[in-house]
């Protein structure tokens, strides 16, 4: 018995609750028609009203469905955002009370954190209604890391300046700037090729660990792992890490 989307060999299961292929694959029934379902799921979701923010993206991004993807990252969801703030107030406050620059060494792993759990399945729960919508994965993918980056960035600066930083210090403030890229293009790397956010989260912040720790051993500071010659490193190994992110959510050949 052949039917769209069965195969022909499959085989209907003893308790008549599905269909079954002989590798024991569970197929939908043959009088389900499990994509308009899904459609219909999707557009009750979808339906919802856009509040301000969404409705100010979607005019500065000219698409709905992009903008419903931003608002729904997990990493720009409030109680993300509260925390983040939270690890760089105690950053710098401990940079009021030490002079060391906490805000610098906890901005890069806070932002690396924040842009591994930016987009994909298992954390994204708008992952799989993002796929029912004309716009691209990468497309998505960009918008959500860039405006994750943006607000890491702007709260690390501020947090920054509100330890009352001045020199040298406040080069080192701005220069973590690219390092956080680099850490943030290796979590958001290692999240896609895994698919998975919580590998992400590791890989970044283990790379900026043993960074900050090998600084610490080589030069005897903390900071050193912020200096001048290791900017264009940080940049180049970013651009390499993006390029393995870029393929790694490519579309299959033969996919549409």
């Amino acid at each position: 018995m052949t039917d769209e989307g069965v195969n022909g060999e499959a085989i209907f299961s003893r308790n008549s609750a599905n269909w079954t292929e002989p590798d024991g694959l569970v197929l939908s029934p043959p009088d389900v028609d499990l994509s308009r379902v899904w459609t219909g799921v999707a557009a009750e979701v979808w339906r919802r009203r856009p509040g301000p923010a969404e409705w100010l993206a979607a005019r500065l991004l000219r698409s709905p469905g992009l903008a419903r993807a931003l608002v729904t990252t997990p990493s720009l969801l409030l109680g993300w955002l509260i925390a983040t703030l939270i690890v760089l107030a105690a950053g710098a406050a401990a940079t009021l009370g030490t002079g060391t620059p906490y805000v610098a060494l906890f901005a890069p792993a806070v932002a690396g954190a924040g842009i591994a759990y930016a987009y994909g399945p298992g954390i994204d729960p708008a992952w799989e209604l993002s796929q029912s919508t004309a716009v691209s994965d990468r497309m998505v993918l960009l918008v959500r890391a860039l405006a994750v980056f943006g607000l890491n960035a702007a709260a690390g600066l501020a947090a920054a300046a509100a330890s009352g930083v001045s020199g040298s210090a406040a080069a080192v403030t701005f220069g973590w700037l690219v390092p956080m890229t680099a850490v943030c293009a290796l979590a958001l790397a290692a999240a896609t090729v895994s698919r998975s956010a919580n590998v992400g989260v590791a890989a970044g912040m283990s790379g900026w660990a043993i960074t900050v720790l090998a600084g610490q051993v080589s030069a005897g500071r903390l900071t050193a792992a912020f200096a001048n010659s290791l900017l264009l490193p940080y940049l180049a190994f970013a651009a390499c890490c993006g390029a393995v992110a870029w393929y790694a959510t490519r579309i299959p050949r033969g996919a549409s």
